[in-house]
Order: structure tokens, then sequence, then C-alpha cells
């Protein structure tokens, strides 16, 4: 019997040993998506803690995984990691108020000075906007690649109201309709201002999220260094996240 035929026949029993199967086969799943989550992280983050972290998402996807819903492990797994580790994140706020008030500027002024030239701007264009030199401008710029949109941002003020609609929208169980049209609303908000991304921004955006490469390999498919890659994607949610402040998603 495979392994995946074991998890639909026990996946609801106490089995430690089962439990232990599982994560050793989906820790190779853990540690990229930690790895792809630690590329935009200052050198004081630990990799290793993030990587634990991870795993006790996983272990809370063995445990209330159920495999009568019409969904794969791996999907409820991949988000329930991911949630883990993004929450982690956010409860260190290791980013600080300084700087994301630093960051709400910078793409405030990619905005304000797009829209008042008709076109894409430089970074020498923005930093001189923003009274920076170009050292300071483009270490908020590269902070700005883990900005993670936060509920808070989107208007949910407790954390029992963040933690419930990710929760909700995975069990299908959702009795907050109102939650559920904000978040589709929300969706349907970033995919229409991806479209309206540069052709590189959205390709990399694409390659990113939806086909899960690694920085690394983006560059390869895309015959550019690592760098570059990460500097088009660290434009591309600079121009997110400015649009969705613009259309009144992100509070100010």
């Amino acid at each position: 019997m495979t392994l995946a035929q074991t998890r639909q026949e026990h996946f609801g029993k106490d089995s430690h040993l089962l439990r232990n199967q599982i994560i050793s086969e989906y820790l190779p799943y853990v540690k990229r998506i930690v790895n792809r989550i630690a590329v935009h992280l200052p050198a004081t983050i630990e990799v290793d803690d993030l990587v634990n972290v991870g795993v006790i998402g996983l272990i809370q996807a063995i445990e209330r995984y159920d495999p009568t819903r019409d969904n794969k492990f791996i999907t409820y797994a991949v988000f329930r990691i991911k949630g883990a580790v993004l929450s982690e994140l956010r409860s260190r706020d290791f980013l600080g108020r300084t700087t994301r008030r630093k960051i709400r500027d910078l793409e405030k002024a990619y905005l304000k000075l797009e829209q008042k030239l008709g076109r894409e701007v430089s970074d020498e264009e923005v930093a001189k906007e923003m009274n920076m030199d170009l050292e300071q401008f483009y270490k908020v710029k590269r902070m700005s690649s883990i900005s993670f949109v936060s509920f808070e941002e989107l208007g949910y003020t407790s954390r029992s109201d963040s933690s419930s609609v990710p929760s909700s929208l995975s069990s299908g169980d959702a009795d907050d309709a109102l939650s559920l049209t904000a978040m589709k609303e929300l969706k349907a908000t970033i995919a229409k201002n991806i479209d309206l991304l540069p052709e590189k921004e959205k390709l990399v955006i694409s390659l990113y999220y939806s086909e899960e490469m690694t920085m690394k390999e983006i560059g390869q498919v895309l015959n550019i260094t690592e760098s570059r890659v990460s500097q088009i994607h660290a434009q591309a949610i600079i121009h997110l996240r400015g649009k969705m402040r613009r259309d009144g998603m992100l509070e100010d």
C-alpha cells in the first residue's frame, strides 16, 4: 500500500508513525516555500526558524485535512505552510513602523509620477521625488518586496478577524458572506492590476506566484540575472500595492 493510500485511510487517526512519514515526505515542500519567502528577508531572519514554523503548518494540515473534500492534500498543506510562515513574520513586525511608512511613501511617489508623466518612471526620478539618494532609495525598494499585504490593511482590525478569513476560504464553511465578498473583490482587483503591469513585470509575477518558480529559475528562463529578477519583482509589488491603495483596497 502506498503512503498516499495509507494517508487516505488513516488521516483522522492518531498515528505518530504515519505523521512522521508524511512530514518526511513533504519536508522538501516546506523548505522550498520558506526559501522562496526568505529571498526577500533581511539576513537577521533565521531560515531554520521559519522552516520549523512551516513544519508546524504542515502538522496542522495533517491533523485538519478532510480527504472527503474536493481538494488535494498538497494544495491544503501548501496553504497551511505559507499561512504559518507569513503569520510568524507579521507577528515579528521586523519591518518596523518607520520602514513601512517609507514603503507607503515609495508606492505613492511611483503612482504620483506615473500619473503625472503618463509613462513608466526611472528610479532616479522617484528618488528625487522622495528627496533620497539612490542608496537610500534602493534599500527601501528592496524592503518593499517583503511588505506583505496584511489583513489589517484590508480593514480587518482584530486577530480573530484576520485568521478567520483564510480559514473560511480554505474550508468552504464561511458564514460571513461579507468577508467572502471582500476577498473575492480583492482577488479580482489584483488580477485586473496584474494585467495592467508592464509585460516583464507581469511575466515575473506569473512565473513566481502562479508557476511557483524561484528567482534563480526565472532568471534562467528570461536569460537575466537573479538580481535583476528580484528588482523586477520589487517593482511589480510596488506597482500592485500602489494601484490597490489607489483603488481603496489598502488603507493609508
